[in-house]
């Protein structure tokens, strides 16, 4: 098992590596925030780690989603900041993490770029959820992003007023006895990161050219940083 963990593991990072931005978006003139996608192997399957939102935030209460937050004034680049949110929230100490790449950022509903760090953790780590800002930890085979058995998408207004729809997962986690919601940008970067590690086409539809993932992934973040660009010029 051990080999075919290992072997599991290496080519996901490949083609993980493949789609590294590294800090092409860090330029951006937006707040910055990161998330960390945790990926471990358990049972020679990759594994996403995911986390729920604790109700007493403000913003999201019981939402799912990345361990992850916004940039400070110590955080180095987008790597330090999802690594320490991380440590802040289900305890994950920085050096047990074998950081991979950073994919191509999203925008969040407060306009906030946000930068998807990818990396490996062990499969027997054990969260430690800072109730303050989490309320579960559980974790989801990485295929789930890809074939769902539950799966939809929700029509989600832009602050711009401008309609898109968004991914909406719910899963079912047997360890829990729980349902979850998985939607939005967490899903987002979900289905991507199950795109960029299988390469196979999902069993619903997607917004990008499946035989020109990078290319295409980067336009539709472009349009999507020209759109809001446009907004913000239109409302001074």
């Amino acid at each position: 098992p051990f080999a075919s963990r290992k072997s599991v593991k290496e080519k996901a990072v490949l083609r993980l590596r493949e789609f590294d931005v590294g800090d092409k978006f860090s330029r951006l003139p937006l707040p910055r925030a990161s998330v960390l996608l945790p990926l471990m192997v358990r049972e020679g399957k990759l594994h996403l780690l995911l986390t729920v939102r604790s109700m007493q935030l403000r913003r999201s209460p019981g939402e799912v989603c990345f361990p992850g937050g916004k940039s400070e004034a110590i955080d180095k680049d987008e790597i330090d900041t999802a690594l320490r949110e991380a440590k802040e929230e289900v305890g994950l100490q920085p050096e047990k993490v074998e950081v991979i790449c950073r994919l191509v950022p999203g925008i969040d509903k407060m306009n906030h770029l946000v930068t998807p760090v990818v990396g490996f953790i062990e499969d027997t780590f054990q969260a430690i959820p800072n109730p303050d800002e989490v309320s579960d930890v559980f974790i989801v085979p990485l295929e789930y992003f890809v074939k769902p058995l539950n799966y939809k998408t929700l029509p989600y207004k832009t602050s711009s007023g401008h309609l898109s729809w968004v991914h909406c997962f719910t899963y079912d986690d047997h360890e829990h006895k729980m349902s979850f919601r998985i939607w939005g940008l967490t899903a987002h970067f979900a289905v991507f990161l199950a795109l960029v590690i299988f390469g196979k086409r999902p069993t619903f539809e997607v917004d990008y050219d499946l035989d020109n993932l990078i290319s295409s992934s980067e336009n539709n973040f472009m349009n999507l940083y020209a759109s809001l660009y446009e907004r913000k010029k239109s409302n001074l």
